[in-house]
């Protein structure tokens, strides 16, 4: 199928509840027969979280920090995303099917919609949550970049949008903790963007402990380095540049737009502020779930 047949800014489709890419939404099916295996990873995050940059890092790990190997191709078809289905391009199932083991794999999926397979292997995860405010506001961004999604509107009817969970992948706050609490009992390294920002190494340290791997100092710098936010915004094969831009629009915003924590206090007005924290602490209570919304 050609890119030409690209229908843009379709309403989102519900599955089991949850608002889906309507491309996304229709490759659901399909993916119920993945079979995942044993030595798989997936990369797991609530869209805008993320994703990219943990992806990047875990390539470079399985590679050594092998950086001519981590510019074979473009980080979907290096790390594939599951769920991604857009005509014109190969679909994420296509692309795990044709990856050598040890796959990583990655998802923006809730719990409930997750291939019964990966759970049932008991496949590793690695979850990367962010603050849900500056996730509302790189969404709002991404939304108006890539042109699967519907339209945003305003920043006002987005972040109302955002708040009840009638968004691309629904929720924030059920898929933060929905994966937060099932890290409990399967084998999920939870991690927080805003602990990447402050101190990468650190959290490169935990993730090769959790993955069973150990690299030299040096080796472990130079990943570091290489997946340092400006690093990764001017690399073709991580800032998604590759792809046509009648899916993702660069001219209107880059894929990795700013990559920081607390930005969102450029976009909230003081009134969105309040209502969003009450809002929050509504959707939070009980939870043992802490984030930073600033570090």
């Amino acid at each position: 199928m050609e890119s030409d047949q690209l229908t843009l800014r379709l309403p989102l489709k519900y599955v089991k509840g949850v608002p889906l890419i309507r491309y996304f939404a229709e490759a659901l099916g399909p993916l119920q027969n993945f079979q995942a295996r044993p030595d798989d990873l997936l990369i797991s995050t609530y869209p805008k979280s993320g994703t990219t940059w943990v992806s990047e890092i875990l390539d470079m790990i399985y590679h050594g920090g092998d950086l001519e190997k981590c510019h074979r191709a473009p980080i979907y078809i290096r790390v594939p995303f599951l769920e991604f289905s857009v005509p014109g391009i190969p679909s994420g199932l296509e692309s795990a099917l044709n990856t050598p083991a040890p796959r990583l794999l990655k998802t923006h999926l809730p719990v409930a919609l997750l291939p019964q397979t990966l759970l049932d292997q008991k496949v590793k995860v690695i979850y990367v949550a962010r603050n849900a405010k500056d996730v509302a506001v790189s969404y709002y961004h991404f939304y108006n970049m890539a042109k699967v999604h519907p339209d945003p509107g305003t920043w006002d009817s987005f972040l109302e949008k955002f708040m009840a969970g009638e968004v691309s992948y629904g929720s924030w706050y059920q898929h933060v903790q929905e994966w937060w609490e099932l890290s409990h009992t399967y084998p999920i390294l939870y991690l927080f963007y805003e602990d990447m920002k402050e101190n990468p190494k650190r959290e490169i340290q935990k993730i090769l402990e959790f993955v069973g791997r150990s690299l030299p100092e040096e080796t472990v710098e130079r990943i570091v380095q290489h997946t340092s936010f400006k690093e990764m915004k001017n690399n073709p094969m991580a800032n998604y540049s590759t792809l046509p831009c009648d899916v993702m629009d660069h001219d209107i915003s880059a894929f990795m737009r700013k990559g920081i924590a607390g930005d969102w206090k450029k976009t909230f007005t003081v009134a969105q502020n309040e209502r969003f924290d009450a809002h929050y602490a509504e959707k939070m209570a009980g939870s043992n779930l802490k984030f930073r919304d600033d570090i």
